[in-house]
């Protein structure tokens, strides 16, 4: 997962409207962001729907969209248990970010949770050598890639300034790279408690390799480390859209976000944007009560 860039908005009314072209220059190779259109919340949530079946998205309990279930990419976490059908512990192309090792034992299901901790403790002496040291963290992700479609969680972020975050990342096709971050969470991050951050990135496309991101905050009423919440993203075939609470906080035109993506899960150190965690806020947990996938039936 990769930090990213604030970007300054203009607020209309109680909304934000935003239209931008961003350049980004990597190994010489300078990366120019397409016009996207985006739009940002600004204030509380108004509205928020209320639950009438928990087969249906929060913000879709009419089911307008004619959702179909996709049960590999859905877990109620309700065993005792990882069910490895769906998931694997760990990313194959990445051990953490530093100074976090992730490990796997940070990792458990337990009390209807999934739950992922942030943890003080020596690493292995293996990857001391590439400069993790001292903090564990945790990561998995989903056995099969996630598309189009609309993603849901219930999580409440780590009382830390751990990162707690869920995202989609690495694209099967090989000339392609890019990802989706639903939220990157610094739940007891300083100045940062409240603020729900959304992310997208290319890293890499047939034509050309360096990296442009579009980043978007939203600020919300409460510590998002205090108590539960629904996210939601509704990945489509023209427009990326994030929701708390059944309520839509953002959107943005999809313009290269058409590869398929493993889902993932991960507690992160982030020390040039979170800060690193107090050691007495340690360990910490962010805890997922479940995860739904559906794609759209027509």
């Amino acid at each position: 997962m990769q930090l990213c860039y604030r970007v300054r908005y203009f607020s209309i009314c109680n909304v934000l409207l935003v239209l931008w072209c961003l350049t980004f220059r990597v190994d010489g190779v300078e990366m120019k962001a397409p016009n996207l259109k985006q739009w940002t919340l600004k204030g509380p949530l108004t509205n928020a729907p209320a639950r009438v079946t928990d087969g249906l998205p929060l913000s879709d309990q009419s089911n307008k969209g004619r959702w179909k279930k996709i049960e590999a990419l859905s877990d109620e976490f309700l065993g005792t248990t990882l069910d490895t059908n769906k998931w694997v512990v760990g990313l194959d192309w990445w051990q953490g970010r530093l100074p976090a090792w992730f490990s796997p034992t940070n990792i458990v299901v337990r009390d209807g949770q999934l739950q992922l901790t942030l943890r003080r403790e020596k690493v292995p002496a293996r990857y001391e050598g590439q400069g993790y040291t001292n903090y564990t963290s945790a990561a998995l992700r989903s056995v099969v890639r996630a598309g189009y479609g609309y993603y849901e969680v219930k999580a409440k972020a780590m009382r830390s300034a751990g990162s707690s975050s869920f995202w989609f990342q690495q694209d099967e096709n090989p000339r392609w790279s890019s990802e989706i971050d639903v939220f990157e969470i610094g739940g007891k991050a300083k100045g940062k408690e409240q603020t729900y951050n959304m992310c997208t990135l290319v890293f890499r496309t047939p034509e050309v390799e360096g990296q442009w991101q579009v980043h978007a905050e939203w600020e919300t009423p409460w510590a998002l480390c205090d108590d539960f919440h629904v996210f939601g993203l509704e990945w489509g075939r023209d427009l990326i859209s994030w929701y708390v609470d059944g309520v839509l906080v953002h959107s943005q035109e999809n313009s290269h976000w058409h590869n398929p993506l493993y889902m993932i899960f991960d507690t992160e150190t982030m020390p040039d944007w979170f800060g690193m965690p107090e050691d007495a806020d340690l360990p910490s947990t962010y805890r997922v009560e479940y995860v739904r996938g559906w794609q759209a039936s027509h």
